[in-house]
């Protein structure tokens, strides 16, 4: 057995591994998301981690559906990886006495959470597309697109404003 809960002798078992385990990532998030909109100073990226609290629900919904549109029911599998992640960035965060210092870490840990969401969102349409499911693809696709999108938002505020008020801090 190794890793993983069961054996996995086929691609569609890893298929499927994998929603399991970033259902139980999308789960966590929802979990972290709340401590980091209280530790946020800079109001846009509050405002963006509510936002994505909301997204991150939708998400949810989404891989349920494809658990179902699969045959399967959603059950979420322990990812270390998003633990690890989560961890670190409470860490960081715990770490950081300046706010806007805070704010630039609290950037970077939403960056490499949607890093990892983007790596398995793809690697997900990649194999349902494998599989035979575009069914299942599309949707993944919709989820995608979104956590692509929030890294773009999260470059564009760390560049713009959030990094350039942390080096300020203490000069």
């Amino acid at each position: 057995m190794g890793l993983f809960s069961k054996d996995i002798a086929t691609l569609d078992d890893l298929f499927v591994h994998t929603l399991q385990d970033i259902y139980y990532a999308e789960n966590q998030i929802t979990k972290a998301l709340p401590k980091m909109i209280d530790k946020a100073t800079a109001p846009d990226l509050k405002a963006g981690f509510e936002l994505h609290l909301r997204e991150t629900e939708g998400q949810i919904s989404r891989l349920e559906r494809v658990f179902e549109m699969h045959g399967q029911e959603p059950k979420a599998v322990t990812c270390p990886a998003i633990d690890g992640i989560i961890k670190e960035a409470n860490e960081i965060a715990g770490d950081v006495a300046d706010k806007a210092v805070l704010d630039a870490a609290l950037v970077a840990a939403a960056q490499a959470v949607e890093h990892y969401e983007i790596t398995r969102y793809g690697t997900l349409i990649a194999w349902a597309t494998q599989l035979g499911r575009e069914d299942c693809a599309a949707v993944l696709a919709e989820t995608l697109a979104e956590e692509k999108a929030t890294d773009e938002k999260l470059t564009a505020m760390a560049e713009s404003k959030v990094n350039a008020k942390a080096e300020l801090a203490h000069a």
